[in-house]
């Protein structure tokens, strides 16, 4: 075998070793994903499940947009940071159903004598669009880009809090099952478009597309999220596409178009051949 066919060989079995390879990369970014969507999920319900500390339902009835970070990890020596990744929806009225999730990261970083390491369940509550238009644009910083505060909990929340709501967003941390607000001043919640990507399944979608309905559906597990915050915020469940097969099968055939009846034709004579051309 001479030099120039091994190299089109290994040329060939690499290029296929690549494909297979991000293949498979793909497929569990997207499992990834679904796996951040369902712990989200989780986490709504459970917080909600505890009526001493469940957040105010008078809060989650002027809710534009609510942001659901778990297993937020916070980190410490002296100086500190935190870090997770989770989901945000939104919507244009009160009561409307909500929006397809998009994937954030929230960041932020601390200083002062502290050491050790814990993780929570963070959740964000935006009561006016103009957090939520920040955010869209591709990252919010809390308590400058958008006033925060730590948010009330229980049946005597909304006592304690003003009634207007003064605060674009409220704040909430779950840790080691205590629920209550929490200061994430200085904190960053940025888009997280690669996550975006592969659990929509399109490369370059927009947090705008995906909340105004323009990116392609998501995955039964967005729904399960939706329903679940529908629950919690009593509104209207958003209801999911119905898949392309069904849509065919409901439609119904059209006739088939009638077709002339068919006319004997006449007996063909041909010319013999010419013996003598």
């Amino acid at each position: 075998m001479t030099n120039v066919k091994r190299i089109l060989i290994m040329l060939l079995v690499g290029a296929s070793l690549s494909a297979a390879s991000s293949f498979v990369t793909s497929a569990h970014a997207g499992a990834r994903e679904e796996g951040r969507l369902l712990v989200a999920t989780e986490v709504l319900q459970e917080v909600q499940g505890m009526p001493d500390q469940r957040i105010p339902d008078a809060l989650l009835s002027r809710a534009y947009g609510i942001a659901v970070i778990p297993d937020v990890t916070k980190v410490a020596f002296i100086f500190g940071g935190r870090h997770g990744n989770g989901v945000l929806v939104v919507r244009d009225k009160l009561n409307s159903p909500w929006s397809n999730p998009v994937f954030v990261s929230l960041t932020g970083g601390s200083w002062g004598f502290q050491a050790g390491a814990q993780s929570s369940d963070i959740i964000l509550v935006f009561t006016t669009k103009t957090g939520v238009e920040g955010i869209a644009g591709g990252k919010l910083t809390l308590g400058a880009d958008a006033s925060v505060a730590t948010g009330p909990v229980g049946r005597q929340g909304s006592a304690a809090t003003d009634i207007n709501f003064n605060a674009e967003i409220y704040s909430y941390a779950r840790t080691r099952g205590l629920f209550g607000g929490i200061a994430l001043d200085g904190s960053v919640i940025s888009i997280d478009r690669s996550a975006n990507a592969s659990f929509y399944g399109k490369p370059g979608v927009s947090a705008t597309d995906i909340f105004s309905g323009q990116s392609p559906a998501p995955p039964a597990t967005a729904q399960r999220f939706l329903d679940r915050l529908a629950q919690t915020t009593g509104t209207a469940v958003r209801p999911s596409p119905a898949p392309q097969a069904d849509v065919a099968a409901s439609t119904p055939a059209a006739p088939p178009a009638p077709t002339a009846p068919a006319t004997a034709e006449p007996p063909r004579t041909y010319p013999l051949e010419d013996p003598k051309p």
